[in-house]
């Protein structure tokens, strides 16, 4: 495997893990919809991974994606 394919695996496995971690949470709270942090960070991590050909774009937007993603889980967790 080449650097790149590394890459997008790893990106691959954060997706997964978030849907699980969202999965979890909707699990815990039956009819709780997409947050709009939720949602955007879902839309860096795909953008992510479309711009990966341009390495510094493509981190930038899956490391903003993370971050998002991570805030908003902290922030359903303190609630």
């Amino acid at each position: 495997m080449n650097a790149q394919s590394i890459y997008i695996v790893i990106a691959i496995v954060a997706l997964a893990i978030i849907g699980g971690l969202m999965i979890f949470m909707k699990k815990m709270r039956p009819g709780a919809k997409l947050s709009p942090l939720a949602g955007l960070a879902f839309v860096f991590l795909i953008a992510g991974i479309i711009f990966g050909e341009n390495r510094l774009i493509g981190y930038i937007l899956i490391g903003i994606g993370l971050i998002i993603a991570i805030f908003d889980i902290i922030k359903k967790f303190k609630k």
